[in-house]
Parts: C-alpha cells; structure tokens; sequence
C-alpha cells in the first residue's frame, strides 16, 4: 500500500452525522508499523485498541468508513507480536489449550458435517423432531395423569374442548396440538377431525329445536337449496352472523347460491311467461320466433315483455359464448332487429343486411 502523510489538522471529510475524518473511505493507511486512526488522524501501532478512546466499537468503525469486518486495523510488527504472545500463552497457559482444542475439534465437526449428503442430514433433522415432539407429548401426558397424549387429548375433546383450549391447559401454543397432534398421535387426531363439526354446529341447537329441525344440512338445504333463501336472511331467522352460514354452507358441502331470491324470482318469472305462450323455456321461443322472421318489438309485444329481457333469456342458453360461434337458430334468436335471420351454410360475413 502507499504510504501516505495525512495531518490530523486537515480532515478529508465529513461523515453523515457530522464526524470527520482524516483518511480516506474504503482505506486503511499503513506507515511501515503505524496504522492512521480514520477518527483523529494519529498514527498508533493497534487502531483497534486506541477505538475505545473514542467511545467506537470495531464493528461500527468498519461499516462507518468501508471496510469489511475482518480487516485488520493493526501494523504488520504489532500482528507479529500477538501472534508470539499468542503462541507462547498456548503453553503455558492450560484454559487457552483446552480453547484451542476445542475450536478445532467445531472445526473438524462442521467439516464432517459439510460432507455429509443433504438427504441424511434432512432425515436426521426430521428423527430429532420427532423424538423432541414425542418427548413433549410424554411430558403433558405425565402432567394431566394420563397413560399418553392421546388418552388425554380424547377425554378433553368428549368434554367439548377444542384444540386450541387443550393446548393451552397442556401449557403449549395454541396451535400447538393442531400442527403436530397428527404425528404424535394420528387416532387422536382423527378423532379431534371427526369432532370438529359437531363442536361448530353446537351453536346451531337452540335455532334448530326453535325451527323444528334435527340437523344444521338439513336446514341449510331447505332454506337456501329448496326455499331459496339468501346467507343474510338465513342468518337472521337462525340469529347467527353471516360469516357462520357460509361457512356452515362450505362445511355441509351446500352450494351457495348468490342472490338466490332474486335469481328463484327471474327463473319462476321466464318459467311463467314460457308457459303462458306454450313453451318450455323463454329461450325456445326466442328461437321458434326468430326464425320465423318476427323482430325483438314484434315478440315483446306478443308476450308484454322488454325486449331487453327477451335477449337475455335468449342469451341464458348458452352463456358467454360468441355469436359466430353459435349454432344458426340460437345466432337468429339474438340477431339485432335490423338484420334478418342468417341462412344456413352461408359465412357470417356474408349474410344480408337490410
């Protein structure tokens, strides 16, 4: 490195907060045996050991100025004499031996363990866990009076306590029980997994003997499938929130319905109006007019209807689905009223237009 000549009367900068400093960023100066100290500008033997002067840590004199942490703050003499002092404690003194022994012995542990494959250390890894959780499981059995974890977890959950409850009795997290009670005990955890629904539909009893009802299926089924109720208004009638019916719905596995009022409304509605004109459905008759050449005008008044509905339930057949994709007597039920019907066989662009 070159030597450089640096006056602690003349700072090269200033840092961030203020400090300045008399050796440049990123360098450590060296003048044969001294060091130049960054915060005074002084030429000292160990630089590491004259921070403490300056109320500094190494750490925080290193990332102040660039450099990294191992880089050494002392002159090449100095470095010499440590390490002669250091050899020299290594004999005579017995707690500096047993040190040095045992860093080498982490050592050569860390490099036994680098050249283990990764696919035994995974397993070792995964067999210490299992012993550390059964381990824990043994210990809360002891505790509770209980043969195993599993006898325990099965009288709690008979009782009508949760999971979570359990594990905190047990004096685990909360979630203790429900990540690992599968590994330690898969009966018990089966058990806990079966018990689950009959625990959250507990707060269902007093609405369903209120209702006349055995079971929350049932009830969800009449009320939203068969009666078409909406979540909310079934929660209302059942004085639970809407948040429990859905997921009350998600757990029977009924179907939700959105806007199931008003969707029972408009089918019952179409299904009216198609019985009325001698049809089965509003979408075959849209298609049986139009391809006898009536206009969208000409059907709503036949059937006292907005002709925007009538396209609708034209559209309802197949919903999402393109016009020139459509077969020809569906693409002639939603044809706009300027156009006439599209012939059979003949391209879409080709049809005549009025």
């Amino acid at each position: 490195m070159p030597v450089l000549t640096i006056s602690a009367a003349s700072p090269v900068g200033v840092l961030a907060d203020g400090t300045p400093y008399y050796a440049p960023i990123g360098e450590v100066i060296v003048d044969g045996s001294l060091v130049t100290c960054h915060l005074c500008g002084r030429a000292l033997r160990s630089v590491t050991a004259h921070l403490r002067a300056h109320g500094w840590t190494k750490l925080a004199y290193c990332e102040a100025f660039g450099l990294e942490r191992g880089q050494s703050l002392e002159g090449p003499e100095t470095r010499k004499l440590r390490a002669v002092a250091l050899a020299s404690r290594l004999v005579f003194e017995p707690a500096m031996r047993q040190g040095s022994a045992a860093g080498r012995a982490r050592a050569r542990t860390a490099a036994a363990l680098a050249a283990v494959p990764p696919p035994l250390v995974a397993r070792a890894n995964r067999d210490r866990a299992a012993r550390h959780l059964a381990g824990v499981a043994a210990a809360v059995a002891r505790e509770q009076g209980y043969a195993d974890l599993g006898a325990f977890v099965l009288a709690r959950i008979e009782e009508g306590a949760s999971l979570a409850v359990i594990s905190r009795e047990a004096g685990l997290n909360k979630d203790w029980l429900s990540r690992h009670l599968g590994r330690v005990n898969p009966v018990a955890a089966e058990a806990a997994r079966r018990r689950r629904p009959q625990r959250l539909d507990a707060r269902w009893l007093a609405a369903l003997h209120r209702l006349g009802f055995s079971d929350v299926p049932s009830y969800l089924h009449e009320r939203h499938i068969v009666q078409h109720r909406t979540v909310n208004a079934i929660a209302a009638e059942a004085g639970l929130t809407h948040y429990t019916i859905r997921a009350a719905l998600r757990r029977h596995g009924v179907a939700r319905v959105a806007h199931a009022a008003k969707r029972h409304a408009a089918g019952q509605r179409a299904a009216q109006v198609a019985g009325r004109l001698g049809f089965d459905t509003m979408a075959g008759y849209v298609a049986d007019r139009r391809a006898g050449g009536w206009t969208w005008a000409a059907m709503a008044a036949e059937c006292a209807q907005p002709s925007s509905w009538l396209r609708r339930q034209a559209r309802a057949r197949v919903p999402h689905q393109p016009r020139e994709t459509m077969p020809n007597d569906l693409r002639a039920a939603t044809w706009p009223a300027r156009d006439p019907p599209p012939v059979a066989g003949v391209p879409l662009r080709a049809q005549p237009r009025l």
